[in-house]
């Protein structure tokens, strides 16, 4: 896949690991071997929930999801970190829009690891684009399945830049480079659509 060459190349250059998959079964085989005996932390992500890999990490880690019952606090604490994305640029930018936040703090510093697991679908070709990506689609998506009072939720199709007391789009983050508050993270591109 060209597009992954040119991502994987420009990730390196920032000091961030890329991985590829073509199926997430793999993916998943393969996070599942590599996160072991440690503690981990996840964030709200569609994404991976969809890969069902709670489930799997639990059965041999420590694993903090606010989602499966666990708290924001000590998912930003554990050793290895999950997130996702809601744009990514071939040229390397990592984008994310949230609401708590949560997830770009925790994306950024305390980590010995962080992984970014994002489908194909969430892979634009510049910045501009990813950025553009992340914010009238990703975001009104997510919007609408929260069943948000928000002018983007009623039609998911784009971002109107509101000032709802329901808004969930709270801070934005852009990875440009891996970021010195964590020892590594690494991109597990998966060439299926995954989350939103």
């Amino acid at each position: 896949m060209e597009r992954y060459d040119t991502l994987k190349k420009n990730l390196n250059r920032r000091g961030i690991s890329c991985a590829y998959f073509s199926t997430p079964e793999e993916a998943v085989q393969y996070l599942n071997q590599c996160i072991d005996g440690t503690t981990v932390g996840i964030g709200g992500s569609m994404t991976i929930e969809s890969l069902g890999l709670y489930e799997k990490l639990e059965s041999h880690n420590q694993v903090f999801w606010h989602w499966k019952g666990g708290n924001l606090a000590q998912a930003a604490c554990a050793q290895v970190y999950l997130t996702s994305v809601n744009g990514m640029a071939e040229t390397g930018e990592l984008i994310n829009i949230d609401g708590a936040c949560n997830r770009i703090s925790a994306s950024v510093y305390g980590h010995q690891k962080v992984y970014v697991i994002a489908g194909s679908n969430k892979l634009e070709p510049d910045f501009e684009k990813a950025l553009w990506r992340a914010r009238n689609i990703a975001a009104p998506k997510r919007a609408q399945s929260l069943q948000k009072n928000t002018p983007c939720a009623k039609l998911a199709d784009r971002c109107y830049d509101c000032n709802s007391p329901e808004r969930i789009c709270r801070g934005l983050s852009v990875i440009w480079g891996k970021p010195s508050g964590i020892q590594e993270m690494e991109v597990v591109l998966i060439e299926a659509p995954l989350g939103l």
